[in-house]
């Protein structure tokens, strides 16, 4: 069994869009928004698993700039049966030397505690290697729509590096960037 399901069983996973709509989220030195940064990384994920033959059973919290609250975006988690739950994000420091990717997962311990921090590292992992990012570390924390899916699947939170870091916010303002984070990402979706 992985993550509660008999192996060859399709998981359904669910991408959590950050903010959206009005709540633009961290502003990047150069000017790019994260809920921008978080859509694009998303489609590019979406696009991926549409090329395959035998693409994964995936939603998005929003398809388009909405917002959508964080009770709605674990209500939809819920009711669609999710195996996973990834919610994207980019982070933001006063220190314009801060860098690197963080992957937060839920502070309590829940049905998928110990699923949820593998994968986190697994991912922390690649992003780390493959694309050089510094580690932050797997973190815990009790953000709203961990809490709030931390019983039903595996849940972690993604932050893709600082939008107050130069380096950084430039990274992610390029379309080949956004498309190596996405297929980095959706490669551990695909390995479940």
């Amino acid at each position: 069994f992985v993550f509660g399901q008999e192996m060859g069983t399709q998981k359904r996973i669910i991408i959590d869009v950050g903010h959206g709509g009005k709540d633009s989220g961290a502003i990047g030195i150069n000017g790019i928004l994260e809920k921008d940064v978080v859509m694009n990384v998303a489609n590019e994920i979406l696009k991926l698993n549409k090329e395959l033959e035998d693409p994964l059973d995936m939603y998005l919290t929003r398809y388009s700039d909405t917002l959508i609250s964080l009770s709605h975006r674990t209500k939809l988690a819920a009711t669609l049966n999710v195996d996973l739950f990834i919610s994207l994000h980019c982070n933001h420091s006063d220190n314009p030397n801060a860098r690197g990717v963080e992957v937060y997962v839920a502070g309590v311990e829940f049905k998928y505690s110990d699923e949820s921090v593998w994968f986190a590292f697994q991912l922390q992992g690649a992003l780390n290697k493959e694309l050089g990012f510094e580690s932050r570390g797997v973190k815990f924390d009790n953000f709203q729509v961990l809490r709030e899916t931390t019983g039903t699947a595996v849940a972690l939170l993604l932050e893709l590096g600082f939008l107050s870091n130069w380096d950084e916010a430039l990274y992610l303002s390029r379309p080949a960037s956004i498309k190596s984070l996405a297929q980095i990402v959706y490669q551990h979706l695909r390995n479940l």
